[in-house]
């Protein structure tokens, strides 16, 4: 039981990342391939104008963030996967995936930024894939603390204390 509860963790991760896979992949095939997007072009809700801005693009690049962003995506779905094959819960993956899922938070907090900030709209399709790591990196975070939790020692067990009890006559 405990090693479905484990798993259960990186079942979540590698489908979040395969969710996340497939949404940088779209993302691409939209910048190179000109495939149609599916998203609001006017409002505050802007896919076209966040994805054809320079915040889109490796600074210096004409290479699309979404390309590193399917690494990223890649890497956690391979370290969930390696959770998955492995029957005792490691703590280095537990570590590296908190540590991975971390540089994916901070990255997508970043790209938010740069969204609502800079450019004033937001794109759809990159706010599913913002949450989408938000949720792996939540999932990875409770993931080290319940391994924490299991890997504390027992103490050893107190005699309970015991009130003595009066007879009243």
């Amino acid at each position: 039981m405990t090693y479905i509860q484990r798993s259960g963790g990186q079942i979540l991760i590698l489908l979040l990342s395969l969710l996340g896979a497939g949404i940088a992949m779209y993302l691409t095939a939209v910048h190179y391939e000109h495939t149609p997007l599916i998203c609001s072009t006017n409002g505050l809700i802007d896919c076209a104008r966040v994805l054809s801005s320079s915040y889109s693009l490796i600074p210096g690049t004409t290479v699309p963030i979404t390309i590193p962003g399917l690494g990223w995506c890649v890497v956690s779905g391979a370290l969930a996967f390696i959770g998955l094959r492995s029957a005792s819960s490691q703590r280095w993956l537990r570590i590296t995936q908190l540590l991975w899922s971390f540089v994916g938070i901070v990255t997508a907090l970043y790209l938010v930024y740069v969204e609502i900030v800079r450019l004033h709209t937001i794109c759809a399709w990159c706010t599913a894939l913002h949450v989408v790591i938000l949720c792996m990196f939540l999932i990875t975070l409770a993931q080290l603390q319940q391994s924490e939790l299991e890997a504390e020692p027992e103490t050893p067990d107190e005699k309970p204390m015991v009130t003595p009890v009066r007879n009243q006559r």
